[in-house]
C-alpha cells in the first residue's frame, strides 16, 4: 500500500452568515471531497499540542508525527533547509516576512503580494545596507525569506503579521522571552533595530516609490518571527518501515523545509506559486508520477490559507473547488487504475477563517478512503459532518500511526 496526503493549508473555517450559517467547507463546491468522505472514513484531529502556536510550521510537522516538544525549532530553521542554507551550530534562524505597514499598522503580511523577481532585489537592498559578518538576509519565495544572526539567542517572544492584521505594529515588536532578559535582549534589539532601518530603505527603493505613485501597497517593513536553531528530526524513513522513499510537493519553503528534514525529496513544480493562481494541474501531475516510484507523497497547497488571511470569502470557496477539482480529482482517478493500492488523506492543518483571518487552533476534518475500505457514516466532508466519523477525534501523531498502518 502506498500512501498521499493531500493538504489544503488553513481550509477549515467557522459558520458564516452571508453562507445561510455554514462554514466554506459545507458551502463549497467539493464534489471529489464529498465523494471520498462517503466512500471512506473521516475524523476530526487535534494538530496543534497545547502551548504551541497554531502555525503551519507546527501543524504540518504534527500531522507527519513529529513530537513537537522534541523537535520544534520555529519556521526559520524549516525555511533554511528548504533554500538550502546549510545552518551552522552558531545560527539563529528566523522566518522574515516583507509586509506592508500604513498609518501605523499591519495592513497585511505579504508586502502586497510580492513576487519573489521583486522581493530578491529588496532582500539583495538589505543585505547591501544591513548585511554584515554577523547579519544575513536571504531570498525565499515572494514574501516568505530568512534572517540568519549568528550568536542569536533564540528565547524571544515574536508576533506572526498575519495573526495581527490593521493592528498597531509598535506594541508588537520583539521582547526578550520572561525569564531570559538577560540572555536574549540583546537580540530582540537588534532584531527590533533592523525592523525599523529596514522601514526607512525600503521607503525609499525605487520598486516602492513606483507602488506609491500607482496608490498600490508597499513592501516596506522586515518582520521577523519564528526562529530558531537546527532541529534534530529524524527521518520519516525512520520511524515507518512502510515508507522506503517519499516526496513533498508544495510552494512553499516551510513545507519543504519540513519535508528535508522528514527525508523526502522535494519536487518543485512550475507555475506553483502558493496562491490562488497556483499550478493545480501541475501539481496533481507531480503527485501521480511520484507514486509510481514513491511509497509516500505529500503535497501541500497553499491558496486557500492566503484567501482566509485576506478575508477575501469568494476566493476561498474558489480555491477549495479548484483543489477539489484540479487536484484531487485526477489524483483519484490516477490511483483508481493504478496496479498497486493507494491510500489517500484529504484534510487541512489548521483552520483560517475568513472573518478572523487569523489561525485559530481547533480540531479539523479528515478523511481517508482507499478501495476497499469500509467507509462509516459520513456523507460529505466537512467540519460538522466529520465530528461523526469513524475514527472520531485523533491527537496529534495519532493521525499519522492510524495512516501507516493501512
Amino acid at each position: 500500500m502506498k500512501h498521499i496526503i493531500i493538504l489544503g493549508d488553513g481550509m477549515a473555517d467557522h459558520a458564516v452568515e452571508r453562507l445561510g450559517g455554514k462554514t466554506l467547507l459545507q458551502y463549497a463546491d467539493k464534489p471529489m471531497m464529498d465523494l471520498l468522505a462517503k466512500n471512506g472514513r473521516t475524523g476530526r484531529l487535534v494538530t496543534v499540542p497545547e502551548g504551541f502556536p497554531p502555525g503551519s510550521e507546527v501543524a504540518n510537522t504534527a500531522i507527519l508525527g513529529y513530537d513537537l516538544n522534541a523537535v520544534y525549532e520555529g519556521r526559520g530553521p524549516l525555511e533554511a533547509a528548504s533554500i538550502g542554507y546549510d545552518m551552522q551550530p552558531d545560527d539563529f534562524a528566523i522566518r522574515c516576512n516583507i509586509i506592508t505597514l500604513q498609518d501605523g499598522r499591519i495592513i497585511t503580511h505579504n508586502g502586497g503580494n510580492l513576487r519573489t523577481e521583486d522581493a530578491s532585489t529588496l532582500i539583495d537592498y538589505l543585505n547591501e545596507h544591513l548585511g554584515s559578518e554577523r547579519v544575513r538576509f536571504i531570498c525565499g519565495i515572494q514574501y516568505r525569506h530568512l534572517l540568519v544572526i549568528k550568536g542569536g539567542n533564540k528565547h524571544i517572544v515574536c508576533n506572526p503579521p498575519h495573526d495581527h492584521p490593521n493592528e498597531e505594529w509598535r506594541p508588537l515588536l520583539v521582547k526578550a522571552e520572561e525569564g531570559y532578559e538577560k540572555e536574549a535582549q540583546e537580540t530582540a534589539d537588534l532584531i527590533n533595530d533592523l525592523i525599523l532601518k529596514s522601514q526607512e530603505l525600503l521607503a525609499k527603493h525605487p520598486y516602492n516609490l513606483e507602488k506609491a505613485k500607482r496608490g498600490e501597497r508597499q513592501a516596506n517593513s522586515i518582520w521577523p518571527w519564528s526562529g530558531g536553531y537546527r532541529p534534530s528530526m529524524q527521518t520519516l524513513m525512520e520511524q515507518y518501515p512502510q515508507i522506503k522513499t517519499g516526496a513533498v510537493i508544495s510552494a512553499v519553503d516551510l513545507i519543504q523545509g519540513i519535508g528535508r528534514y522528514a527525508g523526502l525529496r522535494i519536487i518543485k513544480v512550475p507555475g506553483a506559486t502558493g496562491l490562488a493562481d497556483t499550478n493545480y494541474e501541475g501539481k496533481a501531475q507531480a503527485a501521480i508520477d511520484a507514486l509510481k516510484k514513491d511509497d509516500f507523497v505529500f503535497v501541500h497547497v497553499e491558496a486557500t490559507d492566503e484567501a482566509g488571511h485576506d478575508g477575501d470569502l469568494d476566493l476561498k470557496l474558489r480555491a477549495i473547488n479548484y483543489l477539489d477539482q484540479r487536484l484531487i480529482r485526477p489524483v483519484y482517478e490516477a490511483i483508481e487504475q493504478m496496479d498497486e493500492p493507494v491510500c489517500m488523506a484529504v484534510l487541512p492543518d489548521h483552520p483560517t477563517p475568513v472573518e478572523l483571518r487569523i489561525h485559530v487552533n481547533e480540531p479539523v476534518p479528515f478523511l481517508i478512503y482507499y478501495k476497499g475500505i469500509e467507509p462509516d457514516s459520513v456523507q460529505q466532508y466537512d467540519e460538522l459532518s466529520c465530528i461523526h466519523g469513524g475514527y472520531g477525534l485523533l491527537r496529534l501523531g495519532e493521525f499519522m500511526q492510524e495512516f501507516m498502518k493501512i
